[in-house]
């Protein structure tokens, strides 16, 4: 049997409680559903970055090609890399079902 949660005056004071008490106490996670929210959108951060004016314009071009904006473009090259990075040492131990070869 789970214990009651108990009612909270704040967000101040449930962060608190949650903070020092174990959920399992108070939720039966057995009996949790699995959501999917997809139309959240994840919070951005504006960043200042400096590239070099003939990178700037490959990726403009690019983008064009592709008719997408240039931002929107540079965001999907940096996932895919990230992807790819976290990736290689899964592949590098041979998890990932991959051959490694390395260059000397």
């Amino acid at each position: 049997m789970s214990k009651p949660i108990p009612e909270f005056k704040n967000e101040d004071e449930e962060r608190l409680f949650w903070a020092e008490n174990d959920s399992s106490e108070y939720v039966d996670w057995s009996k949790a559903q699995h959501l999917v929210f997809p139309n959240l959108k994840p919070t951005t951060r504006a960043i200042s970055l400096r590239l070099p004016e003939s990178m700037l314009d490959e990726l403009r071009q690019l983008a064009n090609q592709r008719d997408v904006p240039y931002q929107s473009l540079i965001k999907v090259f940096l996932r895919e890399r990230i992807d790819r990075e976290y990736r290689l040492p899964a592949i590098a131990e041979g998890k990932a079902g991959y051959r490694t070869v390395r260059n000397k």
